[in-house]
């Protein structure tokens, strides 16, 4: 058992990212991941099973997988009555050195793992079964003929399940996200120089004609029930956003790194007493913003440690 847990802890990090992908929350991931070890100790307890299995970590990850199309098919129903706009849990860490990583190796691997919010977005609009077929084939290059025998479906169908996806991600609708960590900041300081001025026009042109901004307050706090595009629209709905938050109370922030973007964790005094801690991520591209997401449902945020007395707006990355 102890070199079964050696080799499946060997795998636990990949295994993580590629549920993440496909589940788009972290702790659904975890315990997607966690039930694939119950079923490799339980399968693969007895020597010689576990002899006949050549490629562990293709094995790990077709059940893995398994378990998060099960997952996906059953959240399908639970996010159609969700109130509102659903965004994934933000997985939040330090903002990194100026090399791009955190000096950390351990949080640098973490890192590298990560996908930005933009795209869990998009995939959203999948179904399960594209979903998968996309990030096995085209995130973790996994051969057609693995990503049908996790779909139970012939390698064509597989393949077109991953090219109607590939099509649904580069709609010309789709938040893109491609720059590096200095254009983000480049982006973000004038991004907040725009907010701080109070001027739509300023603000209109950080944000990208097709911009989109998405808010996940879970019902517990007021928020867009759709998503509001259009870099006027959308500068209307974050000015006016600041300014509202600005009255209620002094904001508190700390610039984040959110899953792989520049982004920042606030905290804004609600008119009723109640804090709001709100995560927000970017995704930039070609210079401007194309997508904001607030993710201030308490479900998901409220494990992030409070802010101290150091965070204080506005953010400098």
């Amino acid at each position: 058992m102890d070199e079964l847990t050696g080799e499946f802890e060997a795998e636990r990090g990949h295994l993580l990212a590629v549920a993440r992908r496909m589940l788009g929350s972290r702790s659904e991931a975890e315990d997607a991941v966690q039930e694939t070890w119950l079923r490799f100790s339980g399968a693969l307890s007895d020597p010689e099973q576990r002899a006949r299995v050549r490629d562990l970590r293709g094995w790990l990850i077709t059940t893995c997988s398994r378990i998060c199309l099960d997952v996906l098919r059953s959240a399908r129903v639970r996010r159609e009555a969700y109130p509102g706009q659903w965004l994934p849990e933000p997985v939040v860490t330090t903002v990194p050195a100026a090399d791009g990583f955190a000096p950390d190796p351990a949080e640098r691997a973490v890192r590298a793992d990560q996908i930005g919010t933009a795209l869990l977005v998009v995939l959203e609009r999948l179904t399960p079964e594209q979903r998968v077929a996309f990030v096995l084939h085209d995130v973790f290059a996994v051969p057609f003929a693995d990503v049908a025998d996790v779909l139970a479906v012939t390698p064509e169908a597989a393949r077109q399940l991953a090219s109607r996806a590939r099509r649904a991600v580069h709609r010309p609708d789709a938040p893109q996200h491609s720059a590096d960590l200095a254009e983000q900041r480049r982006v973000l300081t004038a991004f907040v120089a725009a907010v701080e001025s109070g001027e739509l026009e300023q603000l209109v042109r950080v944000l990208a004609p097709d911009v989109v901004a998405i808010g996940d307050s879970g019902g517990h706090f007021p928020a867009a029930r759709q998503p509001v595009v259009g870099a006027e629209a959308a500068g209307r709905l974050l000015l006016g956003l600041f300014n509202q938050a600005r009255k209620w109370g002094a904001m508190r922030v700390r610039p984040v790194v959110v899953d792989d973007t520049l982004g920042w964790q606030s905290e804004v005094p609600y008119r009723d007493g109640r804090t709001m801690r709100i995560v927000t991520s970017f995704a930039v591209h070609e210079g401007r913003v194309t997508g904001v997401f607030n993710q201030l449902n308490p479900d998901k945020v409220g494990e992030l440690p409070p802010l101290g007395p150091d965070a204080t707006w506005p953010p400098r990355w």
